[in-house]
């Protein structure tokens, strides 16, 4: 098979799923669910249109089994309270074209929004823009079961698969950092201990679906930060994935605690995390995919046809151009234009892209890149309205 033509290639995974190419759109925190937990009309229509641009496999950032540890009041969340009819809805869109839709199995941990949640981490946190609880054993051991739950109702409601996220400063990633984990229980400590939690989680999930429900794992090359998860010790958890039932492999890197840079920073025009993921494939077979940095099809195409990574992940890319893998199959639009903002504020750039994530939605995007403080101000606003929502909601 020719270059060009590997990002077409299906891939099968280990449970059996094929995926119809190696194109996915990675998971990003698209905060367009109503406040309630659930689905909306341009959520729906979003994965619809990323699956109808050809996309083998798109995932829903940040599904949380409980409202208590949420990232944001666009989350959805998906429990024994939630209208699976909604669910089903947006599981049917996403899935047209052949396109497999999955949910990530997300809490935010130290990072749960403050206004609506109980933030909570492994070890107590008392910083001048973050303070979280201890979680205690309890609620440590539960929180396998959670995830497992939401699985099993993400596969009744007609998803395709799930993927734990263990990776950008939330919970699990949380665990396996030393700098945020300062257990002296069985959860601290080595490497070995604060990996338990992650592979509990994919235990309890996997039994929950089944043998043929695809079940990933989004990790962390490492946390880019002084005293945070290293590559040694993420190799490990690679390792140890490698013996587990997980079926995918998401590597990436960076976290987004308060002052963190950024994981593009510094990191050249490549693919960020490129360098780990050759040491990972001698730690593992399991199918790889590998998020961030990817500007150009060439990129795409050198790291699979390498065989170092099976499956590309794609998020700002394709929120720019939500038919990339149709346009790139018609050998079209080999590097999509990225806009560029001077001297924008933390976490600007990222209100920007999910408000251009609302327009897709609704079938109002432009080539225009607009405003940015404008696109901050309405990203706020709407984050202000779905917190009231959200509170009256979940407090009845």
């Amino acid at each position: 098979m020719q270059q060009h033509e590997v990002l077409f290639e299906t891939l099968e995974l280990p449970c059996g799923v094929i995926l119809k190419n190696r194109i996915a759109k990675s998971a990003m925190s698209d905060s367009l669910g109503d406040g309630t937990g659930h689905p909306t009309a341009q959520q729906n229509h979003l994965y619809q249109r990323w699956a109808d641009g050809g996309v083998a496999l798109s995932i829903i950032g940040e599904v949380q089994p409980s409202p208590r540890y949420a990232e944001k009041p666009g989350n959805l969340v998906l429990n024994g309270n939630s209208d699976l009819s909604k669910f089903q809805a947006l599981a049917e869109l996403g899935r047209k074209n052949g396109a497999q839709l999955w949910l990530q199995l997300g809490h935010a941990g130290a990072l749960a929004y403050a206004p609506i949640s109980d933030p909570k981490g492994p070890s107590a946190l008392d910083l001048r823009d973050l303070r979280c609880e201890a979680m205690s054993l309890d609620e440590i051991h539960q929180t396998p079961t959670d995830f497992a739950k939401t699985a099993k109702l993400a596969k009744k409601a007609g998803f395709g698969g799930v993927q734990i996220h263990a990776a950008h400063g939330f919970l699990l990633s949380q665990f396996l950092s030393p700098l945020f984990n300062k257990r002296s229980d069985d959860y601290g400590g080595t490497i070995a201990n604060r990996m338990k939690l992650l592979l509990q989680s994919i235990e309890a999930t996997r039994e929950a679906v089944g043998p043929d429900f695809p079940i990933a794992v989004k990790l962390n090359s490492s946390d880019q930060l002084i005293g945070g998860l290293a590559e040694d010790d993420a190799l490990e958890v690679v390792a140890a994935l490698d013996a587990s039932s997980v079926d995918l492999i998401d590597i990436s890197g960076g976290t987004y605690f308060p002052g963190a840079k950024a994981a593009s920073d510094g990191a050249g025009r490549g693919p960020y995390f490129i360098e780990f993921a050759k040491r990972a494939r001698t730690k593992t077979s399991k199918p790889l995919m590998l998020t961030g940095g990817f500007k150009t099809r060439a990129q795409a195409e050198d790291a699979v046809a390498s065989g170092v990574v099976d499956v590309i992940g794609l998020a700002r890319a394709l929120a720019l151009e939500p038919s990339l893998p149709n346009l790139w199959m018609a050998s079209e639009m080999p590097e999509p234009v990225f806009p560029r903002f001077s001297d924008a504020p933390e976490g600007g750039i990222t209100a920007w892209y999910t408000m251009r994530l609302t327009e897709i939605g609704a079938d109002k995007e432009t080539n225009e890149v607009g405003d940015l403080s404008q696109a901050i101000l309405e990203y706020e606003v709407r984050d202000a309205k779905r917190t009231e929502i959200w509170s009256r909601h979940f407090k009845s």
